[in-house]
């Protein structure tokens, strides 16, 4: 297995290192340097004055979003300034995403081999990476900053290797820990339904809008830049976008938009959640929530009623069968995808390892966050005696983003007993 490769950049106002590592396609074989690789990316942020502090790694949102990239003039992601205070920052661009070795739809597999492939792309694995690049770069702790699906891949950290850990900061929730995955799904639906209502109250003219959209599209007549002809219940997933702080107002003024447009084609294919530009999101999505069982398609299975009856109730992060129908870019996958939601998946979450740690946590909770339920957060929450939740309505499911300064500073003196 090859060591790390490095490369120093600086930039206006920032110091870049750029790190590679070959780690196993396989992080649980065993097989070590006998077995297929890939390549895993990360980028080391610093103040030029701050090269020896120590490392906050930050964890994206996704399945299958590589890290930000990091600029000072303007500061961008917005908590950056505030981390390099105390930290550098590690920007991991987990297993197939970004820089390291991407994911496509796989040409040249059978479907087995498809699925098998995608099972090893889930928070356990990207643990197990970071754990190898912690030891190739010789650090001894490190703390972590997960938002959303990095908060997935945080808790897997404590359950396995929270030796390494110094503080683990949370934001955009709390994964369940041993919850029945139909169990969420059916929670989530609950909430995006009242955004629905939300959505409807503050632009009720929108309503006639979206029908008008709906009508389009189940004649064949919205098309996308890529050539696919859209249908109504892929239009249904811009939903998706309602747990944003600016999703609501994104999403009127794309029906304000003439749906004849290339323009409304253009800025709704950039809405859609899950697509073939990006197959992991859609591949792996339900099963970053299998900890220890199968999905069997779990969307899908416990749609409510009204839901099904109602084309204009717009659904959430909410991944069905027909997506790899609908998407011409992710049909190569759609063998290996029924095969993943049959797949009886392994625990993500050690409940007596994390009732035990005493690793330093603290956890942004938005209080109607309808993508990681505050319930199931706060479950969690109190399984652990070392992690503080902090549960707010000011922030929306991007609170890192819009306001990443103050939410970065509170939960960084929560975790460290000042706030």
């Amino acid at each position: 297995m090859s060591g790390l490769r490095s490369q120093t950049l600086h930039v206006p106002g920032l110091v870049l290192v750029e790190h590679e590592l070959d780690v196993p396609l396989d992080p649980f074989s065993g097989s070590g340097s006998d077995g297929p690789t890939i390549t895993v990316f990360a980028r080391e942020v610093a103040d030029p004055e701050g090269r020896d502090r120590p490392f906050l790694v930050y964890l994206q949102g996704g399945p299958g979003q590589e890290a930000p990239r990091p600029t000072r003039q303007p500061t961008s992601p917005a908590w950056l300034d505030r981390a390099l205070q105390d930290f550098r920052v590690l920007m991991v661009d987990q297993r197939g995403t970004g820089r390291s070795t991407p994911v496509g739809v796989l040409p040249g597999m059978t479907a087995q081999q498809q699925a098998d492939h995608l099972a090893l792309f889930r928070a356990d694995a990207i643990v197990r990476d970071c754990e190898r690049l912690r030891a190739a770069l010789g650090v001894d702790t490190w703390s972590l900053l997960g938002q959303s699906f990095g908060g997935f891949c945080s808790l897997s950290y404590l359950s396995v290797a929270a030796d390494s850990l110094r503080e683990v900061l949370f934001t955009g929730g709390v994964p369940p820990v041993g919850r029945p995955v139909d169990d969420i799904y059916a929670t989530t639906y609950a909430t995006v339904r009242e955004r629905n209502a939300r959505y409807h109250r503050t632009y009720p003219a929108d309503r006639a809008r979206l029908r008008a959209v709906l009508d389009r599209c189940e004649s064949g007549e919205v098309v996308l830049p890529d050539g696919d002809v859209l249908t109504p219940r892929r239009f249904r997933q811009v939903g998706n976008v309602l747990g944003m702080s600016d999703g609501a107002a994104q999403l009127h003024y794309l029906l304000e938009r003439d749906p004849a447009s290339p323009a409304f084609g253009h800025d709704l294919a950039g809405m859609l959640p899950f697509q073939g530009r990006n197959p992991l999101y859609a591949a792996i999505h339900e099963a970053c929530y299998a900890d220890g069982q199968a999905t069997r398609w779990s969307a899908e299975r416990v749609m409510p009623e009204d839901f099904r009856a109602d084309p204009a109730l717009l659904t959430g992060e909410h991944v069905f069968p027909w997506s790899f129908d609908d998407d011409s870019a992710l049909r190569p996958l759609r063998e290996a995808a029924d095969l993943l939601a049959e797949r009886e998946w392994p625990r993500l979450y050690d409940a007596d390892v994390l009732a035990s740690c005493d690793v330093l946590c603290a956890a942004a909770v938005y209080a109607d966050d309808p993508y990681v339920d505050r319930a199931f957060s706060l479950e969690t929450a109190a399984l652990m005696p070392s992690l503080r939740p902090w549960v707010t309505n000011e922030y929306e499911h991007n609170g890192l983003r819009v306001d990443g300064e103050k939410v970065l500073d509170r939960l960084i003196r929560m975790a460290r007993g000042q706030a």
